[in-house]
């Protein structure tokens, strides 16, 4: 958008509070103001951009595929088209080849001024194989603390997640990891209540896809399910496409959980090379006959959980913006908007029951 607006909105979301009829004013791309409104209003909304940190590929660029620059700004364009200014570029497990590739894209990506990208998103090899949904048999093993050491050195600073069965990682590798700053998720995962609660003591931030590839909660045997509901502090992203979860299931998930939930699109795209080759069905898709991705985007899963989940919209808005902030600790920096830091966020209108993006001036 411009670097010089002023923005009279019905509602402004900061990514904390709501002001109804009030303006912004950005002078240089910086927010000067934000103060109550002596005009009509011109949006239905102003909000921080969506954020989402787990996202394969593209447009036909499935990252695992085409790690290069190229399709990272194919993600970020696709990203930018739903109101998503932030992403996170994911692999799944694969070779050490394939992530040392993905790792140089994002450090070329950002040396040559690409936007969005706030670092890559691990998911797997060191994973359960008993849970592994759609990912590789063939890459799936326990680490070593020589093998973590050397996926991070490839380009430090870069690998910015990690999903990972805690019940097959050691509590030095798990250690390692935080003391590096990754953001570790649990996911693919068959742990017992136990194991996850101490992962989670052992500095285990976050559940990747709650509810897909985990231990379910059953009455005599709690799994990570339980062990994330329960959890006073530790997030969880959460798919709302209506394949990985049912709406009802996102409701009850939020009622419990609150602002440790979080939304991400796990979204692919079609792909007929390497050991990831999606189809789409539909509006999912699938690898070898398994449900292997979404085809959302962020403006979609935000209007799901509206329409599909019946979400507040204060709630909706908090799970695409402040909360995966929150999930990386990067709330002060991104997912709000803030008098004094740049500008970063979308206007909407609202057509019936849904949201859409307008011009932004």
């Amino acid at each position: 958008m411009n670097t010089n607006a002023t923005i009279a909105a019905k509602q402004v979301f900061n990514g904390y509070d709501w002001f109804i009829d009030h303006t912004i004013r950005i002078e240089n791309g910086i927010v000067k103001s934000i103060t109550p409104s002596t005009k009509p209003a011109e949006v239905d909304i102003v909000a921080p951009s969506f954020i989402d940190l787990q996202l394969y590929g593209a447009g036909g660029f499935l990252f695992s595929a085409y790690p290069t620059t190229n399709t990272l700004e194919v993600i970020h364009q696709h990203c930018l088209a739903s109101g998503t200014a932030y992403f996170m570029p994911t692999l799944a497990t694969n070779s050490n080849a394939v992530f040392k590739a993905g790792i140089l894209a994002v450090k070329s990506y950002w040396e040559s001024g690409g936007k969005g990208c706030l670092g890559l998103h691990v998911e797997g090899p060191w994973i359960n194989p008993e849970k592994r949904g759609a990912h590789d048999l063939a890459f799936i093993h326990s680490p070593d603390l020589n093998e973590v050491k050397e996926l991070l050195e490839v380009e430090p600073g870069v690998v910015k997640m990690i999903t990972l069965a805690p019940e097959v990682c050691s509590q030095e590798v798990i250690q390692f990891l935080n003391q590096q700053g990754v953001v570790i998720s649990a996911g693919h995962s068959a742990a017992t209540y136990e194991q996850a609660m101490n992962g989670f003591s052992q500095g285990i931030k976050c559940v990747t896809h709650l509810f897909n590839a985990m231990s379910p909660l059953q009455h005599r045997a709690p799994g990570l399910v339980g062990a994330t509901l329960h959890h006073k502090h530790v997030m969880a992203s959460i798919i709302p496409d209506g394949y990985h979860v049912d709406w009802s299931v996102i409701s009850i998930a939020h009622q419990v959980m609150g602002d440790r939930l979080f939304v991400i699109t796990d979204a692919v795209t079609n792909a007929n090379s390497g050991p990831y080759q999606h189809e789409l069905r539909n509006d999912h898709y699938v690898a070898n006959g398994v449900l292997s991705g979404s085809a959302l985007n962020m403006l979609q899963a935000f209007n799901n959980l509206i329409n599909k989940a019946s979400l507040p919209l204060e709630a909706a808005m908090r799970l695409c913006t402040i909360n995966p902030a929150r999930a990386l600790g990067m709330e002060k920096e991104i997912g709000c908007i803030e008098v004094g830091k740049p500008f970063q966020g979308i206007l909407l209108n609202a057509k019936k029951e849904s949201f859409y993006l307008t011009q932004q001036p």
